[in-house]
C-alpha cells in the first residue's frame, strides 16, 4: 500500500541510505544534495515540521519510506501554477510507486489548492520511467527546451509534461 504522509524524525534513519545514490542525483536539481548525508536528512525533516499547507510528503511504502514528493507553488502571475517533483528510492523502482504517488499528490493539490489550473514537471531526457509515470497520470508533453539545463557539467535538454484542470 503507498501512501503519503508528513515527513517525521522517523525518517531520519532511512532517508540518507534511500537518497545517498548516484542514479537518484542524476535525474534531479543539484540543490538535491549528493552524498546525503544523516545531517541533510535531519535538516530536511526539521524544515518540514509544521509547515502550513503542506507541500512535501515522504511517499510510504508498505509501512516503510520509499522516497519523496512534493509540489512547489509558484507565485506572482504564476499562481495557478504548480511544480511537481519527486524521487524514489532504488528498491522500489519498477512498481509503479512513482505513478500511485504523482496520482495521490495532484488529486490532493487540486482539491486543497482550488487556485491551481495547472501542474507541471521537468523531467529530463534520461528519465523515461518519470516521463511514462507522468504521461500514465494524464500528463501531456508539453515541450522540449533546449540546453536549459546544466548538470553534471553537461548542457542539456529537459522536458515540459504539463496536467490541466479540466
Amino acid at each position: 500500500m503507498i501512501i503519503l504522509r508528513p515527513w517525521h524524525y522517523g525518517d531520519v534513519n532511512d532517508l540518507p541510505t534511500l537518497a545517498s545514490n548516484r542514479k537518484i542525483w542524476d535525474q534531479v536539481r543539484d540543490v538535491f544534495p549528493h552524498p546525503y548525508t544523516r545531517k541533510n536528512a535531519e535538516e530536511w525533516v526539521f524544515l518540514q515540521q509544521g509547515k502550513k499547507p503542506a507541500t512535501n510528503f515522504a511517499i510510504e511504502v508498505d509501512g516503510r519510506l520509499a522516497g519523496g514528493i512534493g509540489l512547489l507553488l509558484k507565485e506572482d502571475i504564476y499562481r495557478c501554477s504548480a511544480e511537481i517533483g519527486y524521487w524514489i528510492g532504488e528498491p522500489y523502482w519498477g512498481r509503479g510507486i512513482a505513478t500511485e504517488a504523482i496520482r495521490l499528490l495532484v488529486d490532493a493539490a487540486w482539491r486543497e489548492f482550488p487556485q491551481l489550473v495547472r501542474i507541471y514537471a521537468e523531467v529530463f531526457p534520461s528519465n523515461p520511467a518519470s516521463c511514462r509515470a507522468l504521461e500514465k497520470n494524464g500528463f501531456h508533453l508539453e515541450g522540449i527546451r533546449k540546453n536549459a539545463v546544466i548538470k553534471n557539467g553537461v548542457i542539456g535538454d529537459d522536458m515540459v509534461w504539463v496536467k490541466l484542470r479540466i
